[in-house]
C-alpha cells in the first residue's frame, strides 16, 4: 500500500498542469464519494421509514427538540 508520503513524493514529481488535473480529479472523486454516502444515508432513512423504524413529528417538536439539544441560544 501506498503510503501519503510516497503519494506526494511521486505527486510533486508531476508538472504543475499534470498537478492542477490530479488536485482537480481527486476533487471531484472525493464529491462523488460524499454524494454516494449521502445517497446510501437516504435510502436507509427510507427503508427505516416505511419498515416503521421511525416516527414522524410535527415540525415544532422537531425545533424543540433541536433547541433542548444545543441549549437555548442565549450564551452567544
Amino acid at each position: 500500500m501506498t503510503t501519503l508520503d510516497q503519494a506526494l513524493d511521486t505527486a510533486m514529481k508531476l508538472s504543475h498542469e499534470q498537478k492542477q488535473m490530479l488536485i482537480e480529479i481527486l476533487w471531484k472523486r472525493q464529491i462523488e464519494e460524499r454524494r454516494d454516502e449521502i445517497a446510501t444515508n437516504a435510502r436507509e432513512a427510507i427503508r427505516a421509514f416505511h419498515a416503521g423504524e421511525l416516527k414522524t413529528e410535527t415540525i415544532d417538536a422537531l425545533l424543540a427538540r433541536l433547541h433542548a439539544s444545543v441549549g437555548d441560544g442565549d450564551a452567544e
